[in-house]
């Protein structure tokens, strides 16, 4: 592997360049050709790094994809690949380019393997060359009216129009599965009172475009968009990838959706995904898998031959519980087979998870006869089975119990066809209901807005807390299967669907490449100062971890999210008090758990800020409507709060699971976002305490420096270095910015600036002005700047944000002396000390890395975490459920302190005082 490049033109503090915390200037070279690929001077190909599972070996794998970063000029653009198993065998591998520096070398490589028949491999080593070729490749046809996609096991027909996304699924010459769709049933009120006759109508998939994004011959990725309709009513558009990999006898649906609906009349009442699934075998051949908590599962046959009054011989028994084909009826006791059609058969099973703590499981014979009771338990895997001996259907919902209420149906089962459902919002449940939560208490001026601020801290408005264009992804699995899986197939199929098998970097090759500006290093307790700080990190994510399981923090729209605020009185999280309630990525709990991710490597981290990831880029942020590509502050509900801001849009909170993953859906939410400097001609986010009159222009607006240029500046750098289709604007419009805030009287502390959409650059103001906030720099801010520093050699811009840098956390003195007056009174003195030890590794300057790590340590509050902290649980047992305590814990501060603890241990941790 490349190391990344000695110092630059100034000298680092001792230890911070080894360990890859800071990368040096580069010169930004001409822009390459249209393609965005060209070959460095320098480029000379990668070196070899070590791959490993993010969990434990799997037991059952389709195909996984996984980025791995590389330092600037060591990767040229079009740069091959080859894999290898821990024994030196040649792996099939597919690769693309998922970034590029800006001289064309690679900034980030995406990769495919494929499982197929053969055993995942404990580790892997890639490494330039030429990649081999899978035994059975994927291959894709695109005919007329639909797509043909060949795993080597399965064969699947995607029509391009009509409502099925799947027309059949056949494995061999046997149709397994067919009419794939999505179901949607909706009704136009809630009774609150619960009587009263309410109508639903069923809405099914209507597919607009099909588009085939990866053709092989490893993994095949097709996109399906469109909407749900029925007689003229169309809505909730969707997003549908699906995945395929070489050998495979499955594939993986990736199911977005966005709610285009005020919520006042329309209520989502089930939301599923639906197959047909033809049955061949016996009524007593055919047999129903439900998986309930870890990998115990109902087992049993259509047409029971087990418990009865008569003993239809042990070897036809044991033949059905295990899920094979019976002996020979004729074989059988006849007082059993002469009266088999006087055992019920029972078509239809429910298992309906309606809360996170339980799930219930049911049958019937079938429609129009009363339901049997089966059992229940706590936690569902979410996955099931329909089929028998010939040939059967598997399939699979991630995040099952988390994401309540789900449901798994299995309809008419004693028939020809079965029919499958995964309800990802289940038809048993209450209906959706996206309604505000009050009345607005009369709130119907600013003043009054401010007022209600002061108080609850929610920033309320008439007509903004609605859901209208928000948006959730779920991710399904679907198996068309030789015969029924015994108990250890059903268990590693489980497995699979709860935690879908993740290759990874290893943390030295992370670190080394400089990711996501080299802000992070190993993990390290060499000293006892050291090992105190990672203890506080390790419970501070453990709280976190216990907290979202004690006070449920689950559920369609929530979870993945955090609560901002704790109730020192009642003990319990602000659920309840307006902007204290659901975090929103406030403050940035988001970049915590991925530099948190980055250099641990431990899955509990990575599995907790995925689930944030998928939650916080969908139902925090807009993706229709007038507000689409601006998020919402944090509130009581989702999307509650008048405050909707690039900073919770904002594209560096995505950037880490699109790159360690290669999720395309993460992708194109980072893609929305390329523009949405558009949305502050529609809305000014500080539209209720300007002090002078203001109307959005797009020649001149106003744009400040901090939480809002972060969010676009994330955006714009990741649409440049991807080379998407609006790279070239996106980086002129990158550097323009970076230039013009370089060029303010005050640079960075100038505060803000009025930007021209024509030429993507800020007026240069005649006046020095002061304008800090304590927010500015803790919403991606500073590690989107590290990026840029790394690969734009903008001697000016360095110089504007490493002022901003020295001043935040200097004296009163100091900032007169530099800007003309104080920067005034400003909080989060602890967290803006990375911010300290980033000038200091800069510019060389141990004074400043032994301020940086006073601040951190002695930061002079009660509230922040100091080095006398006392981190320690309480159990407390009179709230609702028993739970454990940790005063005076706010998710601000969480995030924050973990940042901060994490980039200067990494920058000057040499420094540390012992």
């Amino acid at each position: 592997m490349t190391p990344p490049s000695g110092p630059n033109r100034r000298s680092v503090l001792r230890g911070a360049a080894a360990v890859g915390a800071v990368s040096p200037l580069h010169t930004l070279l001409s822009a390459p050709g249209a393609a965005g690929v060209g070959r460095s001077a320098e480029s000379s190909g990668p070196g070899s790094v070590r791959l490993g599972w993010l969990e434990d070996l799997p037991a059952e794998l389709a195909g996984t994809a996984w980025g791995t970063p590389w330092p600037m000029g060591a990767v040229p653009g079009d740069q091959t690949f080859a894999l290898t198993d821990e024994g030196g065998a040649a792996v099939p591998v597919q690769s693309w380019p998922m970034a590029y520096w800006p001289d064309g070398t690679l900034k980030w490589s995406g990769h495919a393997v494929s499982g197929g028949s053969a055993a995942p491999a404990a580790g892997y080593t890639l490494t330039g060359g030429n990649p081999a070729d899978p035994e059975q490749a994927v291959t894709v046809r695109e005919r007329p009216g639909h797509v043909e996609v060949n795993t080597g096991v399965l064969d699947v027909r995607i029509p391009t129009s009509g409502t099925d996304l799947v027309s059949r699924v056949r494995r061999g010459d046997r149709e397994i599965a067919t009419r794939g769709r999505l179901v949607n049933l909706v009704q136009r009120e809630v009774p609150d009172d619960g009587l009263g006759s309410v109508r639903r109508d069923q809405l099914l998939s209507e597919v607009e475009e099909v588009t085939v994004e990866q053709s092989g011959p490893v993994r095949a990725v097709v996109r399906i968009a469109g909407r749900h309709s029925r007689r003229g009513r169309s809505w909730l558009p969707f997003t549908v990838r699906l995945y395929f990999h070489a050998g495979a006898e499955s594939f993986r649906m990736v199911h977005s959706f966005v709610f285009d609906s005020d919520g006042e009349d329309d209520f989502v009442a089930g939301l599923g995904v639906r197959f047909s699934v033809p049955l061949r075998d016996e009524l007593y051949d055919r047999h129903i898998r439900l998986v309930g908590q870890e990998n115990g599962a109902l087992a049993e046959a259509v047409q029971p031959l087990t418990g009865l009054r008569r003993d239809p011989g042990e070897a036809v028994r044991a033949a059905q519980v295990a899920g094979r084909s019976v002996p020979d009826i004729g074989t059988w006791d006849t007082r059993v087979s002469s009266r088999i059609h006087l055992i019920p058969a029972f078509g239809d099973y429910s298992l309906a998870q309606l809360s996170s703590e339980g799930f219930t499981v049911r049958k019937r014979t079938r429609s129009g006869h009363g339901w049997v009771d089966v059992d229940q338990g706590r936690r569902a895997a979410g996955v099931g089975y329909v089929g028998g001996p010939s040939g059967g259907f598997a399939f699979g919902l991630k995040d099952f119990w988390q994401l309540h209420p789900t449901q798994l149906d299995i309809r008419a089962a004693h028939t020809d066809t079965a029919e499958v459902t995964v309800w990802l919002w289940s038809p048993q449940a209450q209906p959706m209901d996206n309604r505000f939560y009050h009345d607005g208490m009369g709130q119907d001026t600013y003043e009054e807005q401010l007022e209600g601020l002061e108080i609850t801290y929610e920033d309320y408005e008439p007509g903004f807390g609605t859901p209208l264009g928000v948006a959730r992804t779920s991710e399904l699995t679907f198996w068309a299967l030789e015969s029924t899986p015994g108990a250890e197939r059903l268990g590693a199929i489980a497995d699979a669907v709860r935690a879908a098998p993740q290759l990874v970097n290893p943390v030295d090759h992370l670190v080394a490449s400089g990711a996501f500006g080299g802000l992070f290093g190993p993990v390290d307790r060499s000293t006892p100062a050291r090992a105190r700080i990672e203890d506080n990190l390790d419970f501070l994510f453990d709280y976190y971890v216990t907290e979202r399981d004690q006070r449920h923090w689950y559920g369609f729209w929530n979870y993945g999210d955090v609560m901002h605020s704790q109730d020192e009185d009642r003990k319990v999280w602000r659920y309840d008090i307006g902007g204290y309630a659901w975090a929103n990525s406030e403050l940035s709990p988001d970049l915590w758990l991925w530099y948190a991710f980055l250099r641990s490597g431990r899955a509990d981290i990575f599995r907790f800020a995925e689930a944030m990831t998928r939650h916080t880029g969908e139902v925090d942020v807009y993706h229709a409507g007038e507000w689409a590509g601006l998020g919402t502050r944090h509130g009581v509900q989702h999307w509650a709060d008048s405050a909707k801001q690039q900073r919770i849009s904002s594209a560096a909170y995505r950037r880490f699971y699109y790159y360690l993953t290669t999720d395309e859906r993460t992708g194109d939410l980072m893609r929305e976002l390329s523009r949405s400097e558009e949305t502050f001609l529609v809305l000014d986010p500080i539209r209720k305490i300007r002090e002078e009159p203001y109307e959005p222009d797009p020649r001149a607006l106003a744009i400040g420096f901090g939480t809002s240029w972060s969010g676009l500046a994330a955006a714009w750098l990741t649409e440049w270095e991807r080379r998407g289709p609006r790279w070239e604007e996106c980086r002129d419009k990158l550097l323009g910015t970076m230039e013009t805030i370089a060029a303010q009287p005050n640079g960075f502390v100038q505060g803000e600036g009025l930007y021209d959409m024509e030429t993507g650059r800020f007026a240069v103001q005649q006046e020095p002005v002061v304008s800090v906030s304590h927010l500015s720099a803790v919403f991606g801010l500073v590690e989107i700047n590290a990026e840029l520093l790394q690969q734009v050699d903008m001697p000016e811009f360095e110089e504007a944000w490493l002022q901003y840098c020295r001043l935040y956390n200097g004296t009163d003195e100091e900032a007169e002396a530099e800007v003309g007056e104080a920067l005034g009174s400003l909080n989060l003195r602890q967290a803006h000390t990375r911010l300290d030890a980033y000038a200091a590794v800069r510019l060389d300057d141990a004074a400043l890395a032994d301020r940086a790590w006073e601040g951190f340590l002695h930061p002079g509050t009660t509230w922040e975490y100091g080095e006398d902290w006392e981190f320690g649980l309480e159990r407390v047992a009179h709230t609702l459920n028993p739970v454990d305590w940790q005063t005076n814990v706010s998710t601000n501060n969480s995030a924050q302190y973990g940042l901060a603890a994490i980039q200067i241990l990494a920058l000057i941790g040499d420094r540390l005082p012992e």
